[in-house]
């Protein structure tokens, strides 16, 4: 290990489709290596975002430590950049306890900016054109985005309406595609990347396991309640999982049809989150780190 990357702070990547298996690993592997776990996840950051999200719960973490869970309430407009800034200082804070950092989650770009240091263009809200485009359809949104940045459109879920206004605001800032505005600096980490997935069988029946479970165990509660704390908030109306629920509840179809939709969208989901991990190809996938080889 030459001078430079031995001052990197040493950092495991768990990364992967939803329901392949990544939380229950990473704990198993913090409980080894007496290190600390860090969420990247989009959505876990939301208090209250608890079934629909798959968030672990405090017995699930087997007293782990977890950060960047439950930081925000649904009404902010939480960013990648600042993920980057606050689970960077976090990174800084396990390290000095002389503990590995382990990040986890499905969110990719929040992993990338993260760990390779993408420097993203810093601009202010634009209220009014972000009035103007949610007047659009999200249908709308998404064609304009796919015609003027092919490539960062394909990072988004073409229903998060949210993600893709904030993308199309860069562009109209910019001048510039999201996926060109970025351009990256050297990674302050050396990174182990390992990546959890299951044959596509496999991983859909997990998935609709899963989602089956979210039903049983209070998902339809969870979103009334939801609604009627924050009312229909874009980040909640924009979540899979709340989203079809709310279907259900403005009886746009039955709780039979909103779970086999829920499952269809995470389905889909997990498609894009695979693409997105299997273009890093330093990600060896299904292995144990090289940390428990030492």
């Amino acid at each position: 290990m030459n001078g430079a990357s031995s001052k990197k702070i040493k950092v495991i990547a768990i990364v992967g489709a939803t329901a392949s298996g990544k939380t229950s690993y990473s704990i198993e592997l913090a409980k080894k290596i007496d290190a600390e776990i860090i969420s990247a996840d989009s959505r876990l950051v939301y208090k209250g975002f608890d079934i629909g999200t798959a968030k672990p719960t405090k017995k699930e973490m087997q007293g782990i430590p977890h950060y960047m869970i439950d930081i925000v309430e649904p009404e902010f407009n939480y960013s990648a950049g600042l993920y980057q800034q606050q689970a960077g200082e976090i990174i800084k804070q396990i390290h000095s306890k002389n503990k590995t950092p382990i990040i986890v989650g499905g969110t990719g770009l929040y992993i990338d900016i993260l760990l390779k240091n993408y420097q993203l263009p810093h601009i202010e809200a634009n209220n009014e054109l972000r009035k103007e485009l949610r007047n659009k359809n999200t249908q709308e949104l998404y064609d304009e985005l796919l015609n003027k940045d092919t490539i960062g459109a394909q990072q988004i879920d073409s229903n998060d309406k949210k993600k893709i206004i904030r993308a199309l605001e860069i562009i109209y800032t910019t001048g510039k595609p999201l996926s060109k505005a970025r351009g990256i600096d050297n990674s302050p980490y050396e990174i182990e990347w390992i990546g959890k997935n299951f044959p596509r069988d496999i991983l859909y029946q997990r998935i609709n396991e899963r989602v089956d479970i979210m039903i049983e165990t209070g998902l339809v509660e969870e979103t009334k309640h939801l609604l009627s704390v924050h009312g229909r908030i874009p980040n909640l109306t924009d979540t899979i999982g709340y989203r079809e629920i709310i279907g259900y509840l403005d009886n746009s179809y039955s709780l039979e049809e909103a779970k086999e939709l829920l499952k269809k969208n995470t389905r889909n989901y997990a498609k894009r989150q695979l693409t997105w991990f299997r273009k890093n190809q330093d990600i060896k996938w299904d292995t144990y780190p090289q940390t428990l080889k030492k």
